[in-house]
């Protein structure tokens, strides 16, 4: 018996679980309400338990590999003085200990390798169709979209973002949260870059309320720059690609030092968005509900202080595909094979979202907060930044 998933939702995560439904032995049909299948935004940082993923999916290969990047190291310094905390060794370093790279990449080039994945597996895809209700019944779920009604399948992946419209309709628990961070984003060709500012290394720099980094893409051709700082714009808050100004961003700096504030001011642009959240997830019930299941950051977004956003989703996927593969409605019914991706994700999802808003207190640290960290991070280095639980199998 064929049976089919709706994802609503064409952004990453979306995309991955359409991919992953295919694996499963599904058939997918994915709506996006944009009218085109687009990413735009910065770079991506991939740890090994993403990358191992994407390569048992076949991803790493062809023109896409050779848009991705394995930086030497990570090295982080203090960006108030510029002094080196710590650092840790990326590239072949992490390839043998946990047996998948750790990567960079731009959104829109991993956003590109997994649409192409998509139709060529041939999932249905609905661009400019937005999901805007959605019906639980016995045997499936019905979906009301702006172009259609009673859209049926076995099952339904909302993958609609941090301001999903589905969300309250499976967890009715409000709007997302404004975290008082603004991140400020922006791309510099490495060639037009003076020598010293050129890097194939990811790089922090670690401010009082405030912190920047830095990492190539395109294979190594562009250097992608992420600073996010604390305080407030006008602006749609849902809009995540707004329009800045080199002015703006300066006046939000603080006391950074003359190395970090260069590196700022040889960006030619900058773009950015207001950064929110939500608690970290507080159970199973909070990611799937009977044939809905929820993905990415529509289950649980982070704040970027960790990494693992895009990571996190394509995680959801993959488990996402181990319990549809068993979902025969012989042993295993579909609310079943969701409710146990539930429970074998909110967990971990939950640890990472804490671990996010820990490490944004720790990054934009001040006083005795900031001297304690320079401290441990010049002591402990490599044990703080290599997070063999997360990357490990």
């Amino acid at each position: 018996m064929t049976r089919e998933l709706l994802v609503a939702g064409g952004g990453i995560g979306g995309l991955a679980a359409a991919l992953a439904a295919r694996h499963a032995g599904w058939e997918a049909r994915l709506f996006e309400q944009a009218e085109a299948f687009s990413e735009v935004g910065a770079g991506v940082q991939l740890g090994p338990n993403a990358t191992r993923i994407l390569r048992e999916w076949d991803l790493l290969q062809g023109e896409f590999a050779r848009q991705l990047v394995a930086p030497a190291r990570l090295r982080v310094r203090d960006g108030a003085d510029g002094g080196e905390l710590g650092t840790l060794a990326l590239g072949d370093a992490m390839e043998r200990r946990y047996g998948a790279p750790y990567l960079t990449v731009h959104r829109a080039d991993l956003h590109a390798a997994l649409l192409a994945a998509v139709q060529e597996d041939g999932t249905r895809l609905h661009p400019g169709c937005r999901v805007e209700a959605l019906e639980q019944k016995e045997a499936g779920v019905a979906v009301r979209t702006t172009r259609a009604r009673g859209v049926e399948g076995e099952a339904l992946v909302a993958a609609d973002g941090v301001w999903s419209a589905l969300r309250a309709q499976v967890v009715d628990d409000g709007a997302p949260q404004w975290t008082g961070h603004l991140a400020y984003r922006a791309l510099a060709r490495q060639a037009d870059l003076p020598q010293r500012l050129r890097s194939d290394e990811v790089t922090v720099w670690l401010a009082p309320r405030m912190h920047l980094v830095t990492y190539p893409v395109r294979g190594g051709d562009w250097l992608n720059a992420v600073c996010v700082v604390q305080g407030t714009q006008p602006g749609d808050p849902r809009d995540w690609d707004q329009a800045a100004t080199q002015a703006q961003l300066d006046a939000a700096l603080g006391p950074v030092c003359s190395a970090a504030r260069e590196r700022i001011a040889s960006m030619p642009s900058w773009r950015f968005w207001v950064l929110h959240d939500r608690p970290p997830v507080k159970g199973p019930e909070a990611m799937a509900r009977g044939r809905v299941a929820l993905l990415g950051d529509a289950a649980h977004p982070m704040r970027p202080y960790f990494a693992q956003g895009a990571g996190m989703a394509i995680e959801d996927a993959r488990e996402l595909q181990r319990v549809l593969a068993v979902a025969d409605d012989r042993y295993v019914d579909v609310p079943t094979a969701l409710k146990r991706y539930a429970l074998n994700r909110w967990e971990r999802v939950a640890r990472v979202q804490s671990l996010s808003r820990r490490n944004g207190t720790i990054f934009h640290a001040t006083g005795p907060l900031r001297m304690a960290r320079n401290a441990a991070m010049r002591t402990l280095g490599e044990r703080l930044l290599d997070q063999r639980w997360l990357y490990g199998r």
